[in-house]
């Protein structure tokens, strides 16, 4: 599951015009890495939100920019497979 969200993140970064090519797992969100702004960091949740059925809390946007790719990717993994638990 991993690295399909690593994947479908990655794709939506493409998608929203950065520069895919020397992101990895260790590459930050914010910033130091991606650059992603606030603005940027709320349309991903949101992609990511809509294609996995996780859902983001609005005071996590801070804790998001600080993140790595491979945090995030290991984040949203563990939560769709909390949610797909929840609903056995």
């Amino acid at each position: 599951m991993r690295d399909e969200v690593r994947t479908f993140v990655i794709e939506q970064l493409e998608d929203m015009n950065y520069d895919v090519e020397e992101v990895d797992d260790t590459t930050t969100l914010g910033p130091s890495g991606v650059d992603l702004e606030s603005l940027a960091l709320a349309d991903l949740a949101v992609r990511v939100e809509d294609r996995y059925g996780v859902k983001f809390a609005d005071d996590e946007s801070e804790k998001l920019a600080l993140m790595t790719v491979g945090e995030f990717t290991t984040m949203v993994a563990a939560r769709v497979a909390g949610s797909t638990s929840d609903n056995r």
